[in-house]
């Protein structure tokens, strides 16, 4: 037992990133397809995530990179050369706008930080391009609201990059939850124990050689450049994000809202801080628990950093707590583990369901396939998926940073609380305006 869980917390650092495919791996995917069957892709923010999710639709020999958009010289200059290493030679833009007027390109991925999610589908969905965008889908309630509003709006096809909604194991552990077989479940939880080190403190300095600082900001309020604020780290400022609650939480709420078929919380409670590292110049709490009431069961959230091994062993995971037997998930795999009266099982045990495929690629696929057949409804994670978790996961910070249980008004899609409203609703700045739904 204990071997088992040394092996799922220390195979995280593998599963968390997803590394994209390597460029000579890729090639051997890749055919000679007629250019009137290609679908051309552009993508805007090319690092990370962005260069995986490009890499893994470019496995479909049918997909053709035609656009690369990004702020940063250095970026555009190092994927130009990975990708004419598999005879790709797409043009490279630093303003998205431009690229969107192109009419050779059918779909936009948007993979850049969380504060240009919203300005950047919306303005695709306008062009005419389907869209897949990186979670968490928006960087507020409101936005999410705009984003449902314009992929409705522009008939747009739009997947979330939610992608454990087409890996095998994880459909299997929800159809489980579904069967009954757990009893009643009135609890769930969902939990991620990150392995982070500490982020030091860094000075403000001047803007990198080749980099539109004025377009990272985009929206954002403006403040000077500091590497602690720019791309990975971004994911720890609330001007742009919202730290590991909507990192990893979208992925892992999305499962119990899946599992326990739930709307949005009738109320909502959090609370946290730099405990686990008092010194770090993280503005995202590093550890932090919020409850969700349902009415019919509660869900918990936590998280903290700079540790990997979590609740039942797990450093990640979502488990359903049943009267009969409690279900344990995560990107690796799924087990159940029975409840007990004295030494009988109420239930039968269920061993460890190793994952067997690779959900990023089989994420893309479903989305290629539904452009092709002009059908959202084959969509593994459409925009109002990605929207129902995102605000689950902006309500948690909004009661964190209130510091008030939040009840949530479903008739008028609002806080009671005129604090946490404030929260939910952003202000555009630099002149960018926001959408209207």
């Amino acid at each position: 037992m204990h071997r088992r869980n040394f092996l799922r917390n220390t195979s995280l650092a593998g599963i968390g990133i997803l590394a994209a495919t390597p460029m000579e791996a890729l090639a051997a995917y890749r055919k000679q397809v007629a250019p009137g069957d290609t679908i051309g892709v552009g993508l805007i923010g090319c690092k990370g995530m962005g260069w995986s999710n490009l890499t893994s639709m470019l496995k479909m020999p049918d997909v053709k990179c035609l656009a690369l958009c990004d702020i940063d010289d250095g970026v555009l200059a190092q994927r130009k050369t990975d990708l004419d290493k598999i005879g790709l030679k797409p043009d490279t833009y630093k303003d998205y706008r431009k690229m969107l007027e192109r009419k050779d390109i059918d779909v936009v991925i948007v993979a850049t930080p969380d504060h240009w999610h919203c300005l950047q589908m919306v303005d695709a969905c306008a062009a005419g391009k389907q869209v897949y965008v990186e979670k968490p889908l928006s960087n507020s309630i409101a936005e999410a609201d705009w984003m449902e509003a314009a992929a409705r709006r522009y008939g747009t096809i739009v997947q979330v990059n939610q992608w454990q909604r087409s890996q095998q194991h994880f459909k299997d552990a929800i159809a489980f939850v579904h069967s009954g077989k757990l009893g009643t479940v009135a609890q769930a939880k969902a939990w991620m124990y990150n392995g982070h080190a500490i982020l030091p403190a860094a000075a403000n300095e001047p803007v990198p050689a080749g980099v539109d600082y004025g377009l990272w900001l985009g929206p954002a309020q403006s403040r000077p450049f500091n590497k602690n604020r720019f791309h990975y780290n971004f994911r720890w400022y609330w001007d742009y994000a919202g730290g590991l609650m909507t990192d990893w939480g979208v992925h892992l709420i999305d499962m119990v809202l899946m599992g326990m078929q739930a709307g949005t919380p009738k109320s909502v409670v959090s609370m946290g801080g730099h405990m686990a590292y008092p010194t770090d110049a993280r503005e995202t709490p590093d550890t932090q628990t919020a409850l969700f009431d349902y009415g019919n069961f509660q869900l918990t959230w936590e998280h903290t950093m700079g540790r990997q091994y979590g609740l039942y062993g797990m450093g990640h995971g979502i488990a359903f707590v049943g009267s009969y037997g409690t279900l344990l998930l995560n990107r690796e795999g799924w087990e159940v583990r029975p409840e007990k009266d004295r030494d009988k099982p109420r239930m039968e045990a269920v061993a460890w369901q190793k994952r067997a495929d690779v959900g990023l690629d089989l994420h893309t696929q479903n989305f290629i396939a539904a452009v092709k057949s002009k059908n959202a409804e084959k969509l593994a994670c459409a925009v109002g998926a990605g929207a129902m978790v995102a605000r689950h996961c902006h309500m948690g910070n909004a009661a964190l940073r209130s510091g008030k249980l939040l009840t949530w008004n479903a008739a008028q899609n609002r806080f009671d609380d005129k604090e946490a409203q404030t929260i939910a609703t952003p202000k555009y700045h630099n002149g960018w305006k926001a959408p209207k739904g």
